[in-house]
């Protein structure tokens, strides 16, 4: 599974499940990413908020594979929603990682996170301005293929409106129990791929009865359930994990999930986050 891609919008083919990082710290982070890429991992998530580019641009380095067999995702501060800004942030980026080009970046939330809970403003003018540096950054070829995080459609619309080059990928928040469904479908109405992260509710998913009854029907786990659930959906799921096995275990998802079951999962209601219940991405969705 690690070495099947899906095809984004532009031709650029990005692996179906990628590396997440969110939450390992830069000094352990080139460690964690040269042992997912020896495990057969070829994309790696990242972000500018996750302070831990350098580490990650050394384990690619240093990992033994060549450069252009990885897909390296990360993304633009929320907080960043001027032109200027983004085209310094672009470029410290790329100074950070110290690669050469980056495959996909993302603007990591139509709001800052200050606002995230903010329903009246969306930002959409500091978003079109970040877009205008994404655009010419991957017109210029520093990135192969640009996109969002967190977008809900109006955000969405905003950019298909009033910008020449439409997002390419949407990063969002979706798992068992916590499926955006109009988002989604309005993702890919319009060849917007849409990546799943926390596929695994944080963790939080661990706990709950009845997936964990449907992952010992499949003789599976429930990261490998949660997993292969997304992917039957053609959405990208980005599993987070800190030890090899973990790592291998969810990248073993060759299995089918049956129609009858994928709806009963579809049907779990949303999961409580417990003690994460305050991230912002965690708390919106725990206000439905």
């Amino acid at each position: 599974m690690l070495t099947e891609t899906y095809t984004l919008s532009n031709g650029v083919k990005v692996p179906k499940i990628g590396y997440g990082t969110w939450m390992i710290p830069d000094d352990q982070a080139a460690k964690a990413v040269k042992e997912a890429i020896q495990l057969g991992y070829r994309h790696i998530d990242t972000a500018q908020a996750y302070e831990n580019e350098a580490g990650v641009g050394q384990g690619m380095r240093e990992s033994g594979v060549a450069r252009e067999e990885l897909f390296l995702t990360t993304k633009l501060a929320a907080e960043i929603k001027d032109y200027p800004g983004a085209v310094q942030a672009i470029e410290t980026s790329l100074k950070t990682l110290d690669l050469e080009y980056i495959d996909l970046m993302i603007i990591h939330s139509p709001k800052p996170w200050a606002e995230f809970q903010n329903e009246e403003d969306h930002y959409f003018e500091g978003n079109l301005a970040a877009w205008k540096a994404l655009t010419e950054a991957y017109a210029a070829g520093k990135i192969r293929a640009i996109g969002v995080s967190n977008f809900e459609q109006v955000d969405l619309e905003n950019l298909l409106e009033n910008a020449q080059t439409p997002p390419m990928v949407n990063q969002i928040l979706a798992h068992i129990g916590q499926m955006p469904t109009e988002v989604i479908d309005y993702s890919q109405a319009h060849d917007i791929l849409v990546e799943a992260y926390s596929p695994i509710a944080h963790g939080e998913m661990m706990k709950h009865p009845e997936i964990a009854k449907m992952a010992e029907k499949y003789a599976v786990s429930i990261p490998q359930l949660a997993i292969r659930f997304l992917l039957q959906l053609d959405l990208l799921p980005l599993p987070k994990a800190s030890s090899k096995a973990h790592m291998e275990n969810n990248a073993a998802v060759d299995f089918t999930i049956s129609d009858e079951d994928m709806t009963a999962l579809k049907a779990i209601k949303s999961l409580d986050y417990g003690s994460n219940s305050e991230i912002p991405v965690f708390k919106k969705v725990s206000k439905k």
